[in-house]
């Protein structure tokens, strides 16, 4: 029983950490931009598509870096084409936009990729099982540990320590202010929906060879993702990280112990947080969405 329980919460962090570089993404954007982006899933599902598509010309290796980039001129696109009529009107517009955007992206995968599942095999040099006490994980998920592991440090020191991520930070709360001191918003908004989408790409292109690279693998991410900025609390660096590894954690439990429930104790998790904690772990009040 041991051996199964710590095997799981190896997988449960894998998930969990997943799960945090999606939410990261969404929650920059929503945070900057003040999107609530449904379309952020059907980002993640072009990472793991142009992931796929790319493998056999530029190899693994290459993918994990050229994929996220193709996925966030995607949505340098959207943002330049679509989302910036919108600014500075009615809230509603921008969550309908980004909802007929999922749909419309979801198709278009249909469309050039056909909707049956295509398979995506981990690198060779990662193909087998490590075994560390009771312990048993497969090389690649630990990989997969590692690269969002290493990949919010680089979203944390350029939020922290880059005066574009000193810029982003401090629009997202008082944009106005930003604003008087000459800075372009409208580049600081394309650059951080890029780099929202980006990381929702790079966290396709890990997934794809766990979960099935289907147009639905959207729907997979998304709800996850609302779920973990919710319990970790908008604008929150670290609640997103440890709302993550909750999230994570339980469903990988749960799964093991108790599937019928593993699609279900996300939201009995929100519900239970936010019951205490209504802005969740970790919300702050910001003035610009009050």
């Amino acid at each position: 029983m041991l051996e199964v329980v710590l095997s799981q919460l190896v997988n449960g962090l894998v998930l969990g950490f997943l799960y945090i570089v999606i939410a990261e993404g969404l929650s920059i954007i929503f945070g900057m931009i003040g999107v609530v982006n449904f379309a952020h899933g059907a980002f993640f599902a072009l990472g793991a598509y142009f992931a796929m598509t790319l493998k056999p010309v530029l190899g693994s290796a290459a993918i994990l870096i050229v994929a996220p980039i193709l996925v966030g001129l995607v949505g340098i696109i959207v943002e330049l084409g679509l989302m910036r009529s919108l600014y500075n009107k009615d809230p509603l517009l921008g969550l309908l936009l980004t909802f007929g955007l999922a749909l419309f992206l979801q198709e278009l995968i249909r469309t050039l990729w056909g909707p049956a599942g295509h398979p995506f095999d981990a690198p060779q040099w990662l193909a087998g099982f490590v075994v560390y006490g009771p312990i048993l994980a497969t090389k690649y998920r630990l990989a997969v540990l590692a690269f969002t592991i290493l990949i919010l440090i680089a979203i944390w020191l350029f939020l922290e320590a880059t005066p574009w991520g000193r810029i982003i930070r401090a629009g997202s709360r008082d944009a106005e202010m930003v604003s008087m001191l000459g800075i372009n918003l409208r580049t600081i908004f394309t650059i951080t929906f890029g780099v929202g989408t980006a990381l929702a790409g790079f966290a396709g292109v890990l997934a794809a060879p766990l979960w099935s690279v289907v147009p639905s693998m959207a729907d997979m991410a998304i709800m996850p993702a609302f779920v973990v900025v919710t319990i970790g609390g908008l604008g929150s660096f670290r609640g997103t990280i440890i709302a993550g590894l909750l999230v994570g954690i339980s469903v990988a439990l749960t799964i093991q112990f108790f599937p019928a429930a593993s699609s279900a104790v996300m939201y009995l998790l929100m519900a239970l947080i936010l019951l205490v904690r209504p802005r969740g772990l970790f919300g702050e009040k910001w003035e610009r969405f009050e």
